[in-house]
C-alpha cells in the first residue's frame, strides 16, 4: 500500500472498518478493479457520513459533504463495473475523500 494511501486511511481510521478500508483501498487503485460489490461501496459511504437516497428502480442519490452524485445499482449481478468504480473515485475526490 502506497504511504499516501495510508495517510489517507488513517484520516479516516475512526469511522472506517477494516472492509471500509479495503473498499476505500480498492477503490483508488489502479488499475481499476471491476470486481468490488456494490453493497460495500454504498457501507463505504455511509461510513463516510453519506446519506443515501432511494430512487425508483436501481437509482440511487448519494449525498456526501454538500456534493451529489446519482449511480444505478448494478443488476442482476452485484459487482460494479469499472465505468462505475471510476465514477465513484470521482464523487469521493470532489466531496473531499481522496489519498
Amino acid at each position: 500500500m502506497s504511504s499516501l494511501l495510508r495517510d489517507s486511511i488513517s484520516c479516516y481510521h475512526a469511522i472506517m472498518n477494516s472492509k471500509h478500508r479495503a473498499t476505500f483501498e480498492a477503490i483508488f487503485t489502479d488499475p481499476v478493479s471491476g470486481n468490488i460489490e456494490w453493497r460495500r461501496v454504498e457501507a463505504l459511504f455511509v461510513a463516510l457520513g453519506a446519506e443515501i437516497v432511494e430512487g425508483s428502480g436501481s437509482r440511487i442519490t448519494i449525498l456526501l459533504h454538500d456534493r451529489r452524485a446519482d449511480f444505478h445499482r448494478p443488476h442482476p449481478g452485484k459487482e460494479a463495473l469499472r465505468y462505475r468504480i471510476k465514477a465513484v473515485r470521482e464523487f469521493l475526490e470532489k466531496a473531499g475523500v481522496k489519498p
